[in-house]
């Protein structure tokens, strides 16, 4: 029997990936007037690990059989785990707005968060599909996955790298649902959760502030809200059709980073409302094929596996579009496909070609 990966999914990628390219392009240009050799390393990082180097893994992905991961879930995670806890060590490490999350290797430099959060995906994907039967019992499956799920965020609470734990826990949860879990259980734990970051902001004086610009926009608009200050009106300048491509006058000067966390608002300025709907659709679509193909899976690690993936992808994309338009909190997470990040692009691409190989086994659908 000939299997045949999910071509509706690789196309709404391979678009994705396009327009990436293309916005970042745009994007980059903002880093001309602030400085070029920075726009000239990003961009050569982009496309040769993210575009180039990311294509070969999800070519790699998609051709090894989605249940070998489960035979080395344990130890993948255990790796990445360690390779994470690397980013405090001096001399490897970059301190970033006092943040230590990224690994420094000559001219390469990671951040080992990517790598664990779909190795995260892999290993919540077999553990769930193996305690299936006993997750309707808090003792035996519920208190387990707050473990394990607590124990992850470690690492990354440590860094600290709060909005990426937050995306991971979401898709866990999305996993631990759809394996059996009780509604009333996730009710316990979002309780929980809600209570655990408040009293993480009064702990954390930076989400605090990210809390305070939330609610008062204009209350430092040169300080704390100059970001979103400046995201509001990119989004604002771009109309209905927007200015053009490439012309974008806020990625000059005044929007933060406008390669990584406000990308999305150089796109709004530059396609307007019009663009950024067919943008929003078309993740909208890319997320319903990817669910799709999770209801068709052959088996529960199969199902398991695309959801946490899936949910990990769209979770990020809801956050950074929604902290553009100050509907939540600024986050730091970039829009995946499209903000700078080699590493990021090549692990987002890599969790993709997996979720193509479970497609190709999938029960027969109607395209």
């Amino acid at each position: 029997m000939r299997h045949v990966f999910d071509r509706t999914l690789l196309t709404l990628t391979i678009v994705l990936i396009i327009i990436g390219f293309f916005v970042f392009s745009s994007a980059s240009l903002g880093l001309l007037a602030r400085d070029g050799a920075r726009f000239s390393s990003v961009a050569f990082s982009q496309v040769l690990f993210g575009i180039i180097g990311g294509s070969i893994a999800l070519f790699i992905t998609s051709t090894i059989h989605y249940r070998f991961w489960r035979q080395y879930a344990f130890y993948i995670c255990l790796v990445s785990i360690f390779i994470t806890f690397l980013v405090f060590i001096p001399g490897i490490s970059l301190n970033h707005g006092g943040a230590h999350r990224w690994i420094v290797l000559g001219p390469i430099s990671f951040q080992p968060a990517e790598i664990l959060k779909i190795s995260f995906i892999i290993y919540m994907a077999t553990w769930l599909s193996g305690m299936k039967h006993t997750l309707h019992n808090f003792k035996t499956g519920t208190l387990p996955f707050i473990g394990l799920v607590a124990g992850v965020g470690v690492p990354l609470l440590m860094q600290p790298d709060t909005d990426t734990y937050l995306i991971m826990v979401s898709a866990s949860v999305a996993m631990f649902i759809t394996a059996g879990g009780r509604i009333r259980d996730v009710i316990l734990m979002a309780i929980t959760g809600f209570v655990l970051m408040v009293i993480l902001a009064f702990t954390r004086p930076y989400i605090m502030d990210r809390i305070q610009v939330f609610l008062h926009p204009s209350l430092d608009p040169q300080g704390s809200g100059y970001q979103i200050t400046q995201s509001l009106i990119a989004v604002g300048s771009g109309g209905i059709v927007g200015r053009g491509f490439g012309q974008s006058i806020q990625k000059f000067e005044y929007l933060p980073e406008p390669i990584s966390d406000s990308v999305f608002a150089v796109f709004a300025e530059e396609f307007g409302f019009v663009g950024s709907v067919l943008l929003i659709l078309l993740f909208t679509v890319f997320a319903l094929r990817g669910y799709r193909i999770a209801t068709h899976a052959p088996d529960l690690f199969g199902m398991l596996l695309v959801v946490g993936i899936i949910t990990l992808i769209i979770a990020q994309v809801i956050l950074n579009i929604a902290a553009m338009l100050a509907i939540v909190p600024l986050s730091g997470l970039p829009l995946p496909f499209i903000s700078k990040g080699g590493t990021a692009l090549l692990m987002l691409l890599a969790s993709i070609g997996i979720v193509l190989n479970v497609s190709k086994y999938q029960k027969k659908i109607s395209i």
